[in-house]
């Protein structure tokens, strides 16, 4: 995701493992909550999926800038799940204090692994590539964003437990008052965000071509701005604060806007650049930045609230009325913005519309899986997303971040293309559909998504589980 890699996560595993960690404090073991494992294993896989087909199959990897592709959802659901996760998780620690070093030493471990997946030190793994300059180590990520909204909410959710010792008032908007001061706080990142977002001037910039393939190699080129408000991609304040913060060598250097119309003659294929294609096609952009990654803790911050309808209302039609009506009225308010021109859908600056799409969509589908699993215990056609789910940083580590996929290709036979691997996806899926397009997603299904569920389900029989 960016590559979109998360999970990432465990916090991703963040609901296993805190309930886990509960069992230490509490003697009886808690029911886990089938339904968010099954969403969770179903993020997962569509990571590990638009990842590794995205290239043959751009309609479901990310939007090169305005829209929201298949793609485009899996950060959002993965920062939803975490939502709901930290509500189910820390409901179970009386200890403010404890809770809170949990948080941070979790925080730390998604820090290191964001850094060492993301940063560049694991790079062309298909051309035994590895190791980062640290003049160009890459800052953001995927783990590093669900860190810090992890933190954030986190942190927000230990300092308002008090709220969960209450019971619940009659009324429906009885749950929305008891955590008002979350909305609140939610309120105030919003319009910090909106306000940088359309307040803050950008000036002209520069930056020195780093690509190979590009005639001005190691040339400066300027990119003209001198404007505010702008959402286009060269002169928007998401990029410029990266810029000035990060600085521009430790920004992701292949930003999915090299596939757009404006820059590619193949959009939105990858491929080689317009012959008069604008300055900025070149430059880097990090999607996972700090004042989009700001925006993504409304993400969480809403996944919280469902997680908080779970622990309060105990039947399953008021749980269900609650999500479905919210992630609706989130979904429709997110496409008016859009369709009215007002705020665009767009993943990389992560703007108020997609949060509201993207949120409502996380909500039917956690609902759908819901009155699958949990209401008409349907649980056994989802196994294999449910294993996924329970065991999901091994998934992340192994398959979408592409470090098992490295390690099989390291042993070659004469050259570094003749590895099991290539074998298996060139004669097996390929070579048996005659279609790079259709063998490619195929081999990414069977081998790769199915191979993981099956791996994780023995894990799950032997009770292993990579937490973090």
């Amino acid at each position: 995701m960016a590559g979109i890699n998360v999970d990432m996560e465990h916090v991703i595993v963040e609901s296993q493992e805190m309930e886990k960690e509960e069992e230490e404090v509490k003697p009886q073991k808690t029911k886990r909550v089938a339904s968010l494992d099954i969403f969770r294993g179903l993020t997962v896989a569509l990571m590990v999926l638009v990842d590794d087909a995205g290239g043959e199959w751009p309609m479901i990897g990310h939007a090169p800038w305005n829209g929201c592709n298949l793609a485009d959802f899996v950060m959002p659901f993965f920062l939803f799940i975490v939502g709901m996760a930290i509500a189910l998780a820390l409901k179970r620690i009386p200890e403010k204090l404890v809770a809170i070093r949990k948080v941070i030493l979790r925080t730390l471990k998604l820090l290191f692994w964001g850094l060492l997946l993301q940063g560049g030190y694991f790079h062309d793994l298909d051309k035994l590539k590895y190791g980062v300059d640290m003049n160009r180590i890459r800052l953001c990520g995927i783990l590093q964003r669900i860190a810090l909204a992890y933190l954030v909410v986190a942190v927000i959710e230990i300092t308002t437990r008090q709220a969960q010792s209450k019971e619940l008032p009659t009324g429906w908007f009885s749950i929305f008052k008891l955590y008002s001061w979350q909305w609140v706080i939610g309120a105030c990142v919003l319009v910090v965000y909106l306000a940088t977002l359309y307040g803050t001037y950008v000036p002209d910039w520069n930056f020195v071509v780093q690509n190979p393939d590009s005639v001005d190699f190691g040339k400066t080129l300027t990119v003209t701005c001198n404007v505010r408000g702008n959402l286009d991609p060269p002169c928007n304040a998401v990029g410029y604060i990266d810029r000035w913060i990060l600085g521009i060598n430790h920004m992701y250097p292949r930003p999915a806007w090299k596939r757009s119309k404006a820059c590619t003659k193949n959009s939105p294929y990858e491929g080689p650049f317009k012959d008069d294609a604008p300055s900025w096609c070149w430059a880097p952009f990090e999607p996972e930045g700090i004042l989009s990654s700001i925006s993504a803790i409304l993400s969480t911050v809403l996944g919280v609230q469902f997680g908080h309808v779970l622990i309060h209302m105990k039947d399953h039609s008021s749980r269900l009325l609650h999500w479905i009506c919210m992630g609706i009225a989130l979904l429709v308010l997110g496409i008016i913005l859009h369709f009215t021109d007002a705020i665009p859908l767009n993943k990389q600056l992560y703007t108020f519309s997609y949060v509201c799409v993207t949120s409502g969509a996380a909500a039917l589908v956690f609902s759908g899986f819901y009155i699958l699993v949990d209401i008409l215990n349907l649980k056994y056609l989802f196994l294999p997303l449910e294993w996924i789910g329970m065991n999901a940083m091994l998934v992340y580590v192994m398959a979408a971040s592409g470090i098992f996929a490295g390690f099989i290709n390291g042993w070659y036979y004469e050259d570094p293309h003749n590895t099991l691997i290539y074998w298996i996806k060139k004669h097996i899926f390929i070579g048996v559909w005659h279609s790079t397009r259709v063998g490619t997603l195929l081999y990414v299904i069977f081998a790769e998504i199915l191979f993981w569920a099956i791996v994780a389900g023995l894990l799950h029989r032997l009770g292993i589980y990579w937490k973090l």
